[in-house]
């Protein structure tokens, strides 16, 4: 297959899904032009540049940086149609009207270049139809492509062909949506609203059908239907609130249009739930509108009472007793849940036995294999589990027994029974769906593996659904050395991996021993050494649960000795006689930021949130981070032109200083923790293979580290000019005293401590400033209080 080269793409409508496609393309360094109808009034392109300034306000942030929005061309269709010709792939995305799509395509058809592909992001139209409205020469390279809402942060991507649409055109969009947007790509038949939405909006409709049923409340639901059940933590209403309650009720009436008793045996579910209607009809759309299902009201969270007429207080709990149920093995919890007689039990049991019905009858009709419903679910809805994944874990032939059973007793929504291969043959005889063969297909009767495009060999350890055989990242490859804190591994005998295996990849004095072993075996055989994660996060820092202990027992001489190893440990990463490469997901913390600087480069995928945020817990950054920040102020001035060192030094102070994270690859570049020569991928699974290459490829190039050498420091000058703005930020009260100590010490480091301006220090020398700092503060009662707030709740206590 040749390679389909995305120089440049159209995106068709400015709307929410339009403009937020071309902010992740543009975050992918995809350049895209932007299209929407001609300003009746002022400048032409007004629709769209309006569209392209409401980025910069959303939230999720659509945007990398929100300066990037200006890298988005604007166009119109009247005056600009003739720069479809420089595009290769041309994205539909106006309103889900079939009328307006086909006049559109009508109007661009003869404008689009002889190769490109068309696609259209519709959440649930037929893809066979739209395709009718072009020219026969333009058919075989148009197909359907849907993006889960917001495109940034969502997974999932749709692919649907049309019977006209050649195999190689969705071979050639799945290699792009996979590795050049980091997407998750599942291929769907041309049915109403496709997979996800099919399973999950028929999901929401029963899932609202069993609350009325058992009359429980929004913020009840959605505490046993979040977290706890394995799912998106917004639980149901919540995220409805989230995609917009307009956005679910057009998908709701699209099974409505497309759909009938014939079709659908669960279609009696699927009449407007009256709360929904009463809420669209009231203008409260959700998140965007200000109010939902929930409201928020100064510092309070309301709810919408449909009997009240009114948002009323929320913040009630589900019982306590379902959530031990819910930490139970699987097919415990399912047996507890069904035979509970509490409202909250039986809720839940019904809408997990009405997803695995309603999964199990129409899996035929909408997907290829089991595969693709689970995928879809975990990439489009959040699910930890697909339907079929919960199932097969809790045993397969008992949850069908049940489930029939509910059936037989007219307990469920549908009296439609399970597909006869759910109890006899390869399924029952496997134990489920999901085999080392691969995903049963009911059309063909088979266990069917993945599709195998060149592109997937990039991910040497995809994420593997229950069942499936595949790579496991524990267990792969060659171990060189393995502890409870770490192991130290390699796939191909030429690069050392190593992978923390502590809780959120915290920092141990083990964990650091097992790195410094590493850089030694990679220094002594091997071409270089990546530290990759497995998985979330890349690391959240030292670990300070260990570090307590040690301050009781032995005071600030063992807490010094111990942050003496970790600073040695980052500069054995930085000098290390080849090349260190951090791959780095999620989030990279305090000490795990330091180790991500001190690496010789750094991979990471766009959704990776670094800082420096030991302010949070009442110290600072003592394993060498204030010694880079002061370093690379140096470097900066020195390659400008400018001679004051002190503006190179702001920005990388006020990050600690404030503990800023980058909330995205693209922010932590601009707070200096990724360069402009390091490597941002855009998914999450070929991240191991890229910092594999980036690794073997310094060698090959004749890696040698950096030399040794002092550089200047703003000295006694610039911690006073510091000292003078952090007067103004306490004495106006936007820090408290505590911050304000703990920033003087940040200052005191940086600047080099009690020196003139341009005075030359070493690495080491701050790194002592650092310890002082980190002791003097470990001791403080106030640092005491932010790190047992911080150990108890995850979140930082300001005092």
């Amino acid at each position: 297959m040749s390679r389909f080269n995305v120089k440049k793409v159209a995106v068709l409508g400015a709307g929410v899904m339009g403009a937020q496609i071309a902010a992740h393309l543009v975050n992918c360094k995809v350049p895209v032009v932007l299209f929407d109808l001609a300003a009746k009034e002022g400048p032409k392109n007004a629709i769209a540049l309006k569209a392209i300034d409401k980025l910069k306000k959303l939230k999720p942030a659509p945007l990398g940086v929100a300066e990037d929005a200006e890298l988005i061309e604007v166009a119109n269709y009247d005056d600009d149609l003739k720069k479809l010709k420089g595009c290769d792939l041309i994205i539909e995305a106006i309103a889900e009207r079939m009328d307006w799509k086909s006049d559109l395509y009508a109007r661009i058809a003869p404008h689009v270049a002889k190769h490109a592909i068309v696609a259209s992001n519709t959440s649930g139209l037929s893809i066979t139809r739209l395709s009718e409205a072009l020219p026969e020469a333009l058919r075989p390279r148009f197909c359907g492509i849907h993006f889960f809402n917001p495109p940034r942060y969502m997974v999932l991507v749709e692919l649907i062909a049309t019977p006209t649409t050649r195999p190689e055109v969705l071979d050639q969009l799945e290699a792009f949506v996979t590795t050049a947007l980091g997407k998750g790509v599942v291929r769907a038949k041309d049915t109403p609203n496709f997979i996800a939405n099919r399973i999950g909006i028929a999901g929401m409709l029963t899932t609202m059908k069993e609350v009325e049923k058992y009359g429980l409340t929004f913020d009840v639901v959605d505490d046993l239907t979040g977290k706890r059940l394995g799912r998106a933590s917004s639980g149901t209403f919540r995220t409805i609130d989230v995609v917009g309650l307009d956005t679910v009720g057009h998908v709701v009436k699209t099974l409505q249009d497309n759909l009938d008793e014939k079709t659908d045996s669960f279609y009696a579910s699927f009449g407007t739930p009256p709360v929904l209607q009463k809420l669209i009809e009231s203008g409260h759309l959700g998140q965007k509108a200000k109010a939902g299902f929930y409201k928020k009201q100064g510092r309070d969270i309301l709810r919408f009472d449909l009997e009240k007429d009114e948002y009323v207080p929320s913040g009630e709990k589900a019982n306590e007793v379902y959530g031990r149920m819910l930490r139970k093995p699987a097919g415990e919890r399912l047996r507890l849940l069904r035979d509970s007689e509490g409202p909250q039990g039986q809720f839940l049991w019904a809408i997990l036995r009405n997803g695995f019905h309603y999964a199990a009858v129409h899996l035929k009709d909408i997907a290829e294999a089991a595969r693709d419903v689970d995928q879809a679910m975990r990439w489009g809805f959040g699910m930890k589990q697909g339907p079929f994944e919960l199932w097969q874990e809790a045993g397969w032939l008992d949850v069908a027994k049940m489930v029939q059973e509910d059936i037989d007793a007219g307990k469920a929504l549908s009296k439609q029974p399970l597909p006869e291969w759910v109890f006899k043959g390869p399924v029952a005889e496997a134990g489920g769906v999901h085999t080392e063969q691969g995903s049963w297909n009911p059309t063909t009767g088979q266990f069917e593996p993945r599709r195998q495009l060149p592109v997937y060999e990039r991910q040497l350890f995809p994420e593997l659904l229950r069942g499936e055989a595949g790579p496991r990242p524990d267990t792969a490859g060659k171990t060189l050395l393995e502890t409870d804190a770490i192991r130290v591994w390699t796939l191909d005998d030429e690069v050392v991996i190593a992978t923390l295996k502590t809780k959120m990849r915290a920092i141990s004095p083990d964990a650091g021993e097992g790195l410094m072993e590493a850089i030694n075996l990679a220094e002594a055989d091997y071409k270089g050494l990546v530290v990759w994660p497995g998985d979330d996060p890349f690391s959240v820092g030292a670990d300070l649960q260990a570090m307590l202990p040690g301050y009781v027992a032995g005071g600030a001489g063992l807490v010094d000795s111990m942050e003496k190893e970790l600073q040695e440990l980052m500069l054995r990463l930085r000098y290390a006689n080849v090349p260190t490469v951090a791959a780095i997901r999620g989030m990279a913390l305090g000490g795990g930021c330091e180790m991500a600087v001190h690496c010789a480069k750094r991979v990471a995928i766009m959704e990776s949130y670094i800082g420096l945020v030991e302010v949070g817990v009442g110290l600072v950054p003592g394993a060498g981070g204030l010694a880079y920040i002061a370093r690379r102020a140096a470097e900066n001035a020195q390659a400008s032109t400018g001679k004051d060192l002190l503006p190179f030094l702001t920005e990388g102070f006020t990050a600690a200083a404030m503990a800023k994270v980058g909330m995205s690859a693209l922010d932590s570049r601009k707070l200096g923790y990724l360069l402009w020569s390091d490597t941002i991928v855009p998914h999450k699974d070929e991240l191991l293979y890229v910092a594999i290459q980036q690794a073997r490829a310094m060698y090959e190039g004749g890696y040698r580290p950096p030399l040794k050498r002092l550089f200047p420091v703003a000295g006694r000058d610039g911690k006073a000019t510091i000292t003078g703005q952090l007067v103004n930020m306490r004495d106006g009260g936007f820090i408290s005293q505590h911050d304000f100590d703990i920033a003087l010490k940040i200052a005191h480091v940086v600047t080099g401590g009690d020196v003139d301006p341009g005075t030359l220090v070493s690495e080491e020398y701050l790194m002592t400033l650092e310890r002082q700092a980190f002791t003097s503060l470990l001791g403080h009662p106030k640092t005491h209080e932010r790190i047992m707030g911080m150990l108890a709740t995850g979140k930082p206590v300001r005092n």
